[in-house]
This record gives C-alpha cells, structure tokens and sequence, in this order.
C-alpha cells in the first residue's frame, strides 16, 4: 500500500482532482444509472455530507437513494457491484414516488432536508447506457 504525506502541499487538491474524476458517485452514478424506471437518484448521508463541505469524520459507507419503480434486485446488484469498486460498504434505499412525495416518511424528509448528490440519469445519458 501507498503512504502518502497528508502534509505535503498537493496532496489535497490532487485527492479532490482524483475524487472528482473517479470517486464513489462516478461509480454510483454507472452502476445504477441504467436501471429503468429509476427517476431520482441520489447519495445522500455521510458521504454527500463531506462532499458538500461539510466537517466530520471520513464516511465508511455510501447512502443511494433510487426513486421510482426500479427493480429491488437490479438495485442491490448494482450495490453490490458499486461496493466491489470502491471498496466501501453502498447502502441502498428504495422509495417509490408516493414515498418520495409524502411529508409523513420521517427519512424522506431527513434526505429532503441534507446535502444530497443527485446523479438520476437524464434521457441521453439513458440511450448512451442501453447501447
């Protein structure tokens, strides 16, 4: 394994350069951006969080939110594909629009309410998947 000196004057610009060309929402967003009937998807918790700025410890896992009528076992496949890759726990959550919708869902209004990386697939980058 690499040691790498936290101190040195590059080495934090040159994390966020690589974190932005190949961190975990590059691989979310290709693991689960072709699954049909996704119509939102976000990371949301911990990793969007420090994403966004904010201060706390490093995240251990990844927060997926999939809304829509999505397959639960394209889902977690696509988790588990995701983990594979980054080498880090990837916790999917399924809402369906109604749930999404709703005021009443307690973690909906907590996702609403955070920092969140929305990543859903817009209709080209949905032809680019399926070809």
């Amino acid at each position: 394994m690499l040691n790498v000196d936290q101190s040195h004057p590059v080495a934090k610009p040159l994390t966020e350069i690589l974190n932005y060309l190949y961190g975990p929402h590059i691989v979310i967003a290709e693991e689960f951006g072709s699954i049909p009937q996704t119509e939102l998807l976000l990371i949301f918790g911990s990793w969007a969080a420090r994403h966004h700025g904010e201060a706390g410890p490093p995240p251990h896992d990844i927060d997926v939110l999939v809304v829509g009528g999505a397959d639960r076992t394209e889902v977690y496949a696509a988790a588990d594909r995701a983990q594979e890759r980054i080498a880090m726990p990837v916790n999917p959550v399924l809402a369906s629009t109604r749930r999404w919708e709703a005021e009443s869902d307690a973690l909906i209004r907590q996702i609403k309410a955070s920092p969140t990386i929305d990543l859903t697939p817009t209709g080209a980058d949905r032809k680019q998947h399926d070809q």
